[in-house]
């Protein structure tokens, strides 16, 4: 005996377990047997009669659609009998089985047929016709219905504009009072919609994965990219090799991008991006640009305890290592002697591309044997290379660079040597001491100033001594005595 699904009793129907719309969407029958609202099935057209198209559903079993969903623009029919084709079960109608081919938008003109559609979980289409009060009106086939900003989209835009005027499909979320009270909801479809392109995402996307995608926003920390039906964060660091502040800089709403996957976590809904990841790696041929005892200049990026980060090109950053900040005195902070912001110039001492690392330092590596220190009481000529809360560093025309210290430069306490001696200033000094293990070098401008005074007290009294021997007089103590003598 052949059941009829109008004869299923709700307790039995309660009893049975509850699928998705998706399930339901993609399921095949199993022929003969009862059909579900919205099962999809496979059949074949027995005969074409009046405004209907019957079909086989097994057995003695047949179903019906409309004639008008299978006609084509001329008014012909687009099957004939004997051809297979695909439908959704909706419902049984007088005694019938009724069936659509319109799982995309199916066509209702009576409230009957809205209340059908939402029993088998089909789309209605409708066309919005006003904004009003919390939503927008919708006309399905002359019945009035209701969508709620909420539904109208993914986002629940309120900009009527974009939709009043439109025709779209709708899910029918509620019906109730007999047709008095129709609810609508665009979104739902939508979600469906981008659920099942994330499931087709989700079995082709791996860690590797190149694709295109457009910017949907930007953020401080990055920016969201939309991969067609899900959304991928490109993190502030992974947009360029060199040193990005500002995000919206590079990137903007709407911007196509080619991007890279580099983390994939779906039990959170997350992936990785990179811009990065796609642009040549200046790590892989720094060693064809860098090389021990090359000169260098860059500005001074990051500081740390252990020393200063100097910024040599876009994603190249070398250390210079607080050992090698402070002329040979002990600091405490890099910041005690550079700030970021600052331009240096540098010498590499060291290139390791595999960790990625390049090591400076403010004076040039020089074999110990080949490095000609001064000696004390020298007097040299440099320029001023930085200044500094405890003294001025010299750069001294042999290329070697000596500490003056405060006390030694003999100006007012509280002076401003930054604004008195700004960089590149010429200076004369005096070698008051070497460290010729540690290759230090102390100046003084004040023992300049002594031993030019020695030296021109000196030269007097040579040029007194040899006035007196061209002139055979002793001098006025001397003539005393000649004359004591010659009593």
């Amino acid at each position: 005996m052949e059941t009829n699904i109008a004869d299923v009793t709700e307790p039995e129907r309660a009893s049975e377990p509850e699928e998705s719309f998706a399930e339901l969407f993609t399921k095949e029958s199993v022929l003969p047997g009862r059909l579900e609202p919205g099962q999809k099935v496979k059949t074949r057209v027995i005969s074409i009669v009046g405004d209907s198209v019957y079909v086989d559903l097994g057995g003695k079993s047949e179903g019906a659609i409309d004639l008008a969903e299978l006609m084509a623009d001329d008014g012909t029919s687009t099957v004939k009998p004997g051809e297979e084709i695909e439908a959704f079960f909706v419902s049984v109608q007088h005694g019938v089985r009724k069936l659509t081919t319109k799982i995309r938008g199916y066509s209702t003109l009576t409230l009957a047929e809205i209340r059908d559609a939402h029993a088998a979980d089909l789309p209605v289409t409708g066309k919005v016709k006003s904004e009003v009060k919390g939503g927008f009106d919708i006309s399905v086939g002359g019945v009035r219905c209701f969508c709620p900003f909420s539904q109208i989209d993914l986002k629940g835009s309120r900009d009527s504009g974009s939709f009043v005027g439109q025709t779209f499909p709708f899910k029918v979320l509620e019906y109730e009072e007999d047709g008095q009270n129709i609810i609508l909801s665009r979104r739902a479809l939508l979600e469906e919609q981008r659920d099942a392109e994330i499931e087709k995402l989700k079995a082709t996307l791996v860690v590797g994965t190149e694709l295109a995608g457009t910017v949907r926003s930007v953020q401080s920390y990055g920016a969201f990219v939309d991969l067609g039906g899900i959304d991928g964060l490109i993190p502030i660091s992974e947009m360029a090799w060199g040193r990005t502040e500002k995000p919206e800089d590079l990137l903007s709403p709407g911007q196509e991008v080619q991007v890279k996957i580099i983390g994939i976590d779906w039990a959170r809904e997350r992936l990785t991006l990179s811009l990065k990841a796609l642009q040549a790696n200046p790590w892989e041929s720094v060693a064809e640009r860098y090389h021990v005892n090359d000169q260098v200049r860059g500005a001074i990026v990051r500081l740390t305890q252990f020393g200063a980060f100097v910024n040599l090109e876009p994603g190249i950053d070398g250390l210079i290592h607080i050992s090698a900040l402070g002329g040979g005195r002990r600091i405490r902070h890099p910041k005690d002697v550079v700030e970021v912001g600052q331009w240096v110039e540098a010498y590499v001492t060291a290139v390791d591309p595999a960790n990625k690392r390049i090591s400076l330092s403010l004076q040039p590596r020089v074999p110990k044997e080949a490095v000609v220190l001064p000696e004390a009481g020298d007097v040299l000529e440099g320029a001023v290379d930085r200044v500094m809360s405890f003294g001025i560093f010299i750069k001294l025309n042999s290329g070697l660079t000596g500490l003056l210290p405060n006390p030694e430069i003999g100006t007012p306490k509280g002076t401003n040597h930054s604004r008195m001696f700004p960089e590149g200033t010429k200076m004369q000094v005096l070698v008051k001491a070497v460290d010729t293990e540690k290759g230090k070098i102390s100046l003084s401008r004040i023992g300049l100033e002594e031993k030019v005074a020695q030296e021109e007290f000196k030269q007097y009294q040579d040029s007194v001594k040899s006035q007196e021997r061209a002139s055979g007089s002793l001098g006025s103590l001397g003539d005393l005595l000649k004359a004591k003598l010659n009593l």
